[in-house]
C-alpha cells in the first residue's frame, strides 16, 4: 500500500506544452509510473485554456474538482462542474478546459501506457 498526501507531489507549468492552449494550464502526478494499470493526474486550466483535440489509446476518464469547463467531441460540446464525471472512450477525438470565466481542474484517469495523438484545431 502507498499513501499519496494531497499536495505532495511536484506542480509542473505545462502552459508551452504543444497541446494546450489559451491560457496557463498546470499538472500534478498523483500516480505515475507506480502502478500497472492506472495513471492519475491533477491537471489545472486558467480561465480559457483548454487543449487541443486529441485522441488516447485507453479510456480516458475525468473527474472535475474545480471550476467549470468543457468537455467536448466532434458533435458535442458540454459544460461541466465540480463533482461531474466524464467518460471518453479510447480513439474518440476529443478536448477539455475551462470555460471562458472560470478556471477549471479535473483529475484524469488512463492507463499508464495509453499514448496521446494531438491535431489541430
Amino acid at each position: 500500500m502507498k499513501i499519496i498526501r494531497n499536495g505532495s507531489g511536484p506542480e509542473q507549468d505545462r502552459t508551452d506544452a504543444p497541446l494546450f492552449l489559451g491560457g496557463k494550464v498546470t499538472g500534478q502526478s498523483i500516480v505515475s509510473g507506480d502502478s500497472e494499470w492506472f495513471s492519475f493526474n491533477l491537471v489545472s486550466f486558467a480561465a480559457g485554456a483548454r487543449n487541443k483535440f486529441h485522441t488516447h489509446t485507453s479510456d480516458q476518464i475525468l473527474y472535475v474538482t474545480s471550476g467549470t469547463g468543457i468537455v467536448a467531441n466532434e458533435s458535442d460540446e458540454v459544460e461541466v462542474t465540480e463533482g461531474d464525471t466524464a467518460l471518453i472512450p479510447a480513439g474518440e477525438k476529443h478536448w477539455h478546459g475551462a470555460t471562458a470565466d472560470s478556471d477549471f481542474a479535473h483529475i484524469s484517469l488512463t492507463a499508464p501506457d495509453s499514448q496521446t495523438e494531438m491535431f489541430d484545431d
